[in-house]
């Protein structure tokens, strides 16, 4: 099942310079560091990518330094242009529109947070559907995706077929409120819903009226009781 399946990630060997340049712009874990300089010692274009920033591990620096025969340079030599969250955002934006769409699947999958955030805005279906494959993403962000209005049906229909996620009674709530999900998905989901919600829910005009209408009968059925 697609649920199940183990996410094998992406061929850092094999990633465009592009891709791993916002990667390690955006890392938020230094394992990544160590990835990237294993899988690309025979590229030297990447090896200084990695040799520039300052966050990389004093060991991982050695070897990159060892790999290009260059000095290794103190952490403290190493200026670090420091950037507004705005102007960071608004730099990784205009650098992930420039990408092709394949590039783009190659960030979705290991990309952090700041990048997820702004793929899951893609026109592109199969950008934003590869994002929810990324393992970092967390409980919280896929709250967020299911009550979004602008996120494709395909991705909500994608969020329901993972266990893990529709245990969260948030996402539930999202789904159920959200006019994108399709009516055979939320109509059901009403079922899951807490009797006060139901209340809510039952003079809601926001919500389609298969969902009002189904969350009036349970919550009469329940008061029947």
């Amino acid at each position: 099942m697609e649920e199940d399946r183990i996410l094998i990630g992406i061929d850092f060997s094999n990633a465009s310079k592009e891709v791993i340049e916002l990667l390690i712009e955006d890392a938020s874990e230094t394992s990544i560091f160590e990835e990237i300089a294993k899988a690309n010692m025979n590229r030297p274009e990447i090896l200084t990518l990695l040799l520039e920033n300052p966050d990389i591990p004093d060991e991982v620096r050695q070897q990159v330094a060892g790999a290009l025969q260059v000095p290794v340079k103190a952490r403290s030599e190493i200026v670090k242009v420091k950037k507004s969250p705005e102007v960071r955002t608004q730099t990784i934006l205009q650098k992930i529109q420039k990408l092709s769409v394949s590039n783009k699947i190659h960030l979705a999958l290991r990309g952090g947070k700041e990048i997820r955030s702004i793929l899951l805005r893609d026109p592109s279906k199969e950008v934003v559907l590869t994002v929810l494959e990324n393992p970092k993403l967390t409980e919280t962000e896929i709250e967020l995706i299911s009550k979004s209005r602008s996120i494709p049906d395909e991705v909500l229909r994608k969020i329901t077929k993972k266990r893990e996620w529709m245990r969260n009674y948030n996402v539930i709530m999202g789904l159920v409120t959200n006019p994108k999900t399709p009516p055979g998905i939320s109509v059901v989901l009403v079922n899951e819903l807490k009797t006060r919600d139901l209340a809510i829910l039952e003079k809601n005009k926001n919500v389609i009226e298969g969902v009002r209408a189904t969350a009036k009968k349970i919550l009469r059925a329940r008061k029947a009781h």
